[in-house]
């Protein structure tokens, strides 16, 4: 009886090991990215971020994956970073601010994980602590010096009457908004136009959606004269293009080159999303990780600007642009950002006049 049970446990045993022989390897994904609100093609920032990984990875044969949480909500965003980690993930890319109470719990969480984090930094949930760990690296982005090219370019180029409509009133969106008035304003003055030549009605609508809303206003905008509207703020950008097509009139995109989007798009204040993402993957691959920092990309590293190739101006140059732009890099001109002012109104600005809709 004892001989049969030995001979019964050895057979169990061996189909036990015929089956864990025969049962598929889990894949696994060692780099990850978690979308932040929109999806992976938004045109945007998700997308501008994802086609980093995927350059880097597809150069340096490593797996990836994105991982598209339910909602923008703290527990969302970390039940998918621990989605990703369970997958393999080694480093995950995080794109936007939202991401910024998630990373300050998920950098003690995982600490033998590393994120890029953009346009953000950990801190907790009322902003009262803020802390970036060394497996941590922020990117911030100078937003402000894209929205200054993008308002100096419309001007130049002839408009008078510009508009701005952001999303959410958060510190990049603001930063977008602030440098698009003072670029206006700048090549206002090199034009010696008359005080008060420029108008621009500015706006933020809450949401970083295209809504029925948005495009309404954008369209009275239009109606009313205005010539061009920097739709700052993802998907809230179609809105505007959809207004802009039927008034036959301009639009400005936002992060990422738009130009595809719709023919009304003249040019896009743009960061440089992609190269961010893929020089920071390249950087932790080769042991450089500099986490515990934030890294702001700016003008002198290529890191902001306009996409003059397939932008639709009349008279604005390469060469004009190519001398704007170098003087932002030499330092030559002050941008004032969120951290100077608290309104859109109370820019100092001779040559614009800033009518701020609430």
């Amino acid at each position: 009886m004892k001989r049969k049970s030995i001979t019964m446990l050895l057979i169990l045993a061996m189909v036990l090991a015929m089956f864990t022989g025969c049962a598929p390897k889990k894949e696994t994904f060692e780099i990850g990215l978690v979308t932040d609100v929109g999806t992976i093609d938004d045109k945007s920032f998700n997308q501008g971020a994802w086609e980093g990984v995927v350059q880097y990875a597809n150069e340096s044969k490593k797996t990836f994956k994105y991982y598209q949480p339910a909602s923008d909500a703290k527990d969302d965003l970390l039940a998918s970073i621990g989605l990703a980690i369970e997958g393999g993930a080694k480093i995950v890319v995080c794109p936007g601010f939202n991401f910024e109470v998630a990373i300050y719990e998920a950098q003690t969480k995982y600490p033998k994980v590393n994120f890029i984090l953009l346009d953000g930094a950990p801190h907790t949930a009322d902003y009262k602590t803020y802390k970036t760990e060394s497996n941590v690296k922020c990117i911030s982005y100078a937003e402000q010096q894209a929205g200054f090219l993008a308002g100096y370019a419309v001007v130049k180029d002839g408009m008078t009457k510009l508009g701005f409509m952001g999303g959410m009133s958060v510190p990049a969106v603001i930063r977008f908004g602030y440098g698009y008035i003072q670029g206006a304003d700048y090549a206002a003055k090199e034009m010696k136009l008359a005080a008060g030549a420029i108008a621009i009605n500015y706006n933020y609508t809450g949401k970083f959606e295209a809504t029925p809303e948005a495009q309404t206003m954008a369209a009275g905008w239009f109606t009313n004269g205005t010539q061009v509207i920097f739709g700052c703020g993802g998907a809230l950008g179609d809105s505007v293009m959809a207004a802009a097509a039927t008034a036959k009139a301009k639009a400005i995109g936002v992060d990422v080159d738009q130009s595809s989007e719709s023919p009304t798009v003249i040019t896009s204040a743009m960061k440089n999303l992609t190269k961010s993402v893929y020089d920071s993957l390249k950087e932790y691959y080769a042991g450089k990780f500099a986490g515990g920092a934030t890294l702001t990309v700016d003008v002198k590293s290529q890191g902001v600007g306009l996409p003059m190739a397939t932008s639709k101006f009349t008279t604005f140059k390469q060469a004009d642009y190519d001398a704007i732009y170098a003087k932002l890099v030499a330092g030559d001109i002050k941008i004032l950002t969120d951290t100077d002012i608290d309104s859109a109104a109370k820019l100092t600005t001779a040559n614009v006049v800033v009518n701020v809709i609430e």
